[in-house]
């Protein structure tokens, strides 16, 4: 019924932005396949469009349709991203090898198409001017073959910009895409309509300039809110269908949580991997499936520009926290660079966050959508937090030295600094474990400082697995067992895990590797407070 629904709210240029992994790329294969003459009717077999009779005799199966995905228009520099361009258009009009010899055409015109799809060396040869033009010239060629006006589909507008961009040839790209834009949707008289999809809504004045037919539809809108991604209705249907009802807590925890104009909805990536794997093995735990298709450069350039008010926000939002924020709709990406407040902008419009509703005017209360998200963020302030703190190699020498001295209120005190300087879990949705690691992480990391020392995590010694152990050249050997304190009994906490290194009896392991002098530690956390004691 999105069919449906964008034939009957008309507009010449659509625009629709969503998050990657969210149906965008088989929503406009969709539309191909009605739109398309000669289409594939038994596609539609049983869909609700057909119900649509009016809709489908006037428009399923009528129109020559343009179809091409600049998610491949990339390059370490401009030429590359060029040139690739040029392929992408030459092997979709090539699709059309019907304009060759069509009744409807004067030579001159079987011409202009012969140059837009002629290959030289391998290479499409159409130049600059020719390249530029090339979606009109193909839409008036294909409109006077088949008496008939072009529908145009142009999926990830945007991604050409954001490779141009990470890469260093941004003004040269602008400059072809706008270019290549206004012909193909500003002074198109061959256009029916067209649709683009993308993730960022990219400013009118970049890329977009003169062209008053847009019609943008991003996250924040209700229209066509529930046509990307799965409603839980829908993921239900999928589970009862597999047999896998018993997993609808998991995967809503997981992967639901995302919030378009007024529905939630789950990311059907991380939904049909999650099934594929318990299909194949049913105590196959839920994992990270969206957030490992990008390199989540977002997040890291994000991190990175953090101030201590924005350290603060993030540190709410992995806690299970919302926080409201104004919310540009329409940026380019060197704005990106501009303020820290740009930023969030860009992780709502790409699906790091969320919306938990509007506030007033612009101003939106965000959110991290599920526990895949929420990961993602704890894994990556963990990497900041290690980038950081090892700048300062001064003070992390005088923390690391505290340790073979016994010097346990230097470590307590140094420690208290450090969690007071970094970002924290204490969310009740994260499993005590995770809270756990997170501060295991961080403290490893400190200690993985001193090269010349032999640092194991979780290594068996004596009768159990401590969580850290240290062999120095000075023969002096250390164990750190760490616990997280749910009731913020630090006391207790600490003299639990001194009994456990008694117990398990990690010192004799350290022992039985040569090391003559055992120092124990043990340490509590709560939130940003942590207690250490010595045996």
């Amino acid at each position: 019924m999105f069919i449906a629904e964008l034939l009957n709210n008309w507009g010449k240029v659509n625009l629709f932005t969503r998050p990657r992994r969210f149906g965008k790329s088989l929503n406009m294969s969709m539309l191909k396949c009605f739109f398309e003459i000669n289409c594939e009717k038994a596609l539609f077999d049983g869909a609700d469009i057909l119900q649509e009779k009016e809709l489908c005799e006037q428009y399923m199966g009528q129109f020559p349709v343009i179809s091409i995905s600049l998610k491949g228009v990339d390059g370490l520099n401009y030429q590359q991203a060029y040139a690739a361009l040029r392929r992408l258009i030459g092997n979709e009009a090539l699709r059309f090898y019907c304009l060759s010899d069509s009744p409807e055409l004067l030579p001159d015109e079987k011409k202009t198409y012969q140059a837009l799809i002629h290959v030289k060396d391998g290479r499409f040869t159409m130049d600059d001017e020719m390249l530029i033009d090339s979606l009109r010239t193909l839409s008036q060629l294909l409109s006077k073959h088949y008496g008939q006006k072009v529908i145009l589909l142009i999926d990830e507008y945007d991604v050409p910009l954001n490779k141009a961009f990470q890469t260093g040839y941004y003004d040269e790209m602008i400059v072809l895409i706008r270019n290549l834009f206004s012909n193909a949707l500003k002074t198109n008289d061959f256009l029916q309509f067209a649709v683009l999809t993308g993730c960022l809504r990219v400013s009118k004045e970049s890329i977009f300039t003169g062209l008053n037919n847009l019609k943008v539809h991003t996250i924040t809108d209700a229209r066509y809110d529930k046509y990307f991604g799965f409603t839980e209705k829908e993921v239900n249907g999928m589970l009862a269908f597999y047999g896998l009802e018993s997993y609808q807590d998991i995967i809503r925890d997981w992967y639901e949580g995302y919030r378009f104009g007024k529905v939630s909805l789950y990311c059907p990536w991380d939904v049909l991997n999650y099934c594929d794997e318990l299909l194949a093995d049913e105590e196959a735990e839920p994992e990270n499936y969206w957030a490992n298709t990008s390199e989540n450069d977002m997040i890291r350039r994000f991190i990175d520009k953090a101030d201590k008010n924005t350290k603060n926000e993030i540190e709410q939002l992995v806690n299970g926290g919302t926080i409201v924020k104004s919310i540009k709709q329409e940026l380019t990406y060197k704005d990106m660079d501009d303020s820290i407040e740009n930023v969030w902008s860009i992780l709502l419009a790409t699906g790091y966050l969320t919306q938990r509703g509007r506030s007033f005017n612009r101003q939106f209360q965000l959110a991290i959508p599920n526990k895949e998200v929420k990961e993602l963020f704890i894994d990556l302030v963990k990497d900041w937090f290690k980038e950081t703190t090892r700048a300062d190699w001064s003070r992390i020498e005088k923390f690391c030295m505290a340790f073979p001295k016994g010097d346990v209120t230097r470590i307590g005190e140094m420690l208290h600094d450090y969690l007071w300087d970094s970002i924290s879990v204490r969310d009740t949705a994260v499993r005590k474990n995770r809270k756990e690691n997170f501060y295991h992480g961080m403290l490893l990391g400190l200690l993985q400082s001193q090269g010349n020392w032999l640092i194991q995590s979780n290594a068996e010694l004596g009768e159990g697995y401590s969580d850290i152990s240290i062999c120095t050249s000075e023969k002096i050997g250390i164990v750190i067992e760490l616990k997280y304190a749910e009731d913020a009994n630090l006391k207790k906490g600490c003299e639990e895990t001194l009994k456990q290194i008694e117990e398990k009896k990690y010192a004799v392991g350290l022992k039985r590797k040569g090391m003559k002098n055992i120092i124990k530690y043990g340490i509590a956390f709560c939130e940003k407070e942590c207690m250490v004691v010595m045996a």
